[in-house]
């Protein structure tokens, strides 16, 4: 009688802890805007049969019962025949992307018991699966070690490709795998999965100096090189007018090699939201300020952002470097007034009904365009001409508030030959980068008090009163400048921020009359007589 109770006594015992694994708890990351939210993955296996995700999953989330399936038969492993129960908590967030296979299949493998899992709470689990158990790569891998440490997790498990970016958050080990038999192997105590390290710093470092695009190249353009080297120092917006040929594309793609290094931040900054588009694979952190080029057939979309599931747009994508628009007439003028706000507040929010997304865009833009529609206004040498009323139609496209927004208009005229058959090498862009540098550093200096204005262009009203204070001469020529040019009040704040960066660049602590004579040159377009 007493063996008998005591067997069944044991039986019950077993049943019960059996029963108490059954639920097991493993951790994913969901990404929005470009900051991830922790999601608790929950796995009940139960008497009966059938297989239930919960927890407001998309289409992509819903599939992965098949990859997983697939994936675990083709290493011998199987999909429990019981009831299985899988919730994403919150379950009030939208869950997207294949990115969870990873997490949903190790959490059904250890409340199977077919995996010992022993610390699970202590990792972060992310990755698409393959049919045979191979990992493609994810997005996000940098905004989810982000947060993965902030909430004290130790390990992140996620596919090799996105090691290395992951890598970059320090006080957390990344494990980057190839394949699920090396997550199960790992959790079984048969083989570890091997830290990737990355010493970002001199990662860094090692990448600074080696532009593809050189100032050296240009033949000639002195004013135009004057011009972009006081657009880069001061991180002021730009138009270049010109007729075909002259050379505005050339020296726009050599705008980012004169430009600073990133700062160790704004590389972070800029990683993350290539991370979250998935532009980020196997580079680990972004040391070159970005150049982004958008053709002039895109929808207003994908240059702010949005989407049914947000996602950064080109202005976005172009954070602390440069977007180039070629040809800015010939863009959609709606596509180019949804640029009005983000050039002044410097982030994009997106709002949805369930949610809202702000995206950073402090960008530089470089625009370019030809002053009438056969492209040769002011090429003294052509024989094509535009009438006024041509002309005008051609420059409405642009509206005047855009254009309030560029700090800086400058004119360039074609090259002459003699400048083009020189064989003498122009200054290179390591030598005009110095002087960006050192112009850069006063301005840290000086709005070192300041959390979100690190150069000139950034300053506002109330800095610009602070900072660029005139002299009764100075005063007197702006005013002169102001009336005969027919200037508005935010042009006026535009010629004193650049009238600050040229007297940076001269080391001049104060504004002088010089300085404020140059800035007002490069307003080329408020002139009325500008048209003839």
């Amino acid at each position: 009688m007493s063996k008998l109770f005591y067997s069944h006594f044991f039986i019950r015992q077993d049943s019960l802890s059996l029963k108490k694994k059954m639920l097991v708890k493993v951790y994913g990351s969901a990404v929005f805007g470009i900051e991830a939210t922790t999601i608790t993955v929950e796995v009940n296996i139960d008497k009966g049969i059938g297989y239930h995700l919960v927890g407001l999953p998309d289409n992509a989330v819903r599939e992965s019962s098949y990859r997983i399936s697939a994936a675990l038969s083709n290493n011998n492993f199987k999909l429990p025949g019981k009831k299985i129960i899988i919730n994403m908590a919150p379950a009030d967030i939208r869950k997207e992307g294949a990115s969870y296979d990873l997490t949903l299949a190790i959490g059904i493998l250890a409340a199977s018991n077919q995996i010992k899992f022993n610390n699970i709470e202590h990792y972060v689990i992310m990755g698409e699966l393959s049919l045979d158990g191979s990992l493609q790569p994810i997005r996000g891998a940098l905004p989810i070690a982000i947060k993965a440490r902030e909430e004290g997790f130790k390990y992140l498990i996620l596919p090799k490709e996105n090691a290395k970016e992951a890598a970059i958050v320090d006080n957390l080990e990344v494990l980057g795998v190839e394949n699920i038999l090396e997550v199960i192997n790992h959790f079984n105590g048969d083989k570890k999965i091997e830290l990737t390290i990355v010493d970002t710093r001199a990662e860094f470092y090692k990448s600074m100096d080696f532009p593809e695009f050189d100032f050296s190249d240009v033949k000639g353009q002195e004013s135009i090189k004057r011009c972009m080297e006081i657009a880069a120092a001061g991180g002021h917006n730009i138009i270049l007018i010109g007729p075909p040929g002259s050379g505005k594309t050339m020296l726009a793609k050599r705008l980012p090699s004169i430009l600073p290094p990133m700062t160790l931040h704004e590389a972070l900054e800029t990683t993350k939201i290539h991370s979250v588009v998935g532009k980020t694979k196997n580079n680990g952190l972004m040391f070159q300020r970005p150049f982004r080029s958008p053709h002039h057939t895109i929808s207003n979309v994908a240059l702010v952002g949005g989407g049914q599931y947000p996602r950064p747009g080109e202005i976005s994508l172009s954070h602390n470097g440069v977007l180039f628009l070629d040809e800015l007439p010939e863009f959609k003028r709606d596509v180019l007034e949804v640029m009005r706000q983000p050039l002044e507040d410097r982030d994009v929010t997106i709002s949805r009904a369930k949610f809202t997304v702000t995206y950073p865009c402090s960008f530089m833009l470089v625009a370019s365009m030809n002053p009438s529609p056969s492209g040769y206004f002011n090429d003294p040498n052509s024989p094509m001409t535009s009438s006024p009323q041509e002309m005008q139609r051609y420059l409405s496209k642009i509206s005047g508030p855009l254009l309030d927004r560029i700090d800086i208009h400058i004119e360039v005229t074609p090259v002459p030959f003699a400048k083009l058959s020189e064989e003498r090498k122009g200054e290179s862009s390591i030598d005009i980068r110095k002087r960006v540098t050192a112009s850069r550093v006063i301005q840290s200096e000086r709005f070192i008090d300041f959390e979100n204005v690190h150069y000139n262009a950034q300053m506002t009203v109330k800095q610009i009163r602070k900072f660029c204070k005139l002299s009764e001469e100075s005063k007197t020529l702006l005013k002169t400048a102001m009336e005969k040019l027919n200037l508005s009040a935010r042009a006026y704040d535009r010629i004193l921020k650049v009238s600050r960066t040229i007297a940076d660049l001269a080391s001049s602590k104060d504004i002088s009359p010089d300085h404020i004579a140059e800035a007002i040159q490069y307003r080329s377009l408020d002139r009325d007589g500008w048209l003839g």
